[in-house]
């Protein structure tokens, strides 16, 4: 699992049918500063996240345990919206 901000949305009308009802955000992982990192993905959204939210990302074969997606084509899935974030370094 990794952290993520929510950046963008993707509006498919073409999908592979096991992706059919699902909102599609596009996330851009955050280091241990919140700072992105470079990477960007499209994640399967199952807890309502909106823009501009932190988030929690679950891949592989997780991302596809997430709200009953196991037959899904999906790689990467938010799976909660993070309130507040406490590290013991100090960065």
């Amino acid at each position: 699992m990794h952290i993520a901000k929510v950046i963008g949305t993707v509006v498919s009308t073409s999908k592979d049918e096991s992706l059919l009802g699902s909102k599609l955000l596009v996330v851009a992982r955050l280091n241990e500063k919140l700072e992105p990192d470079g990477y960007t993905e499209i994640a399967v959204d199952t807890v309502g996240a909106g823009n501009d939210e932190v988030v929690i990302v679950t891949t592989n074969s997780s991302a596809r345990q997430a709200a009953l997606l196991q037959d899904s084509v999906t790689d990467a899935t938010i799976v909660g919206i993070v309130d507040t974030i406490e590290t013991k370094h100090d960065w």
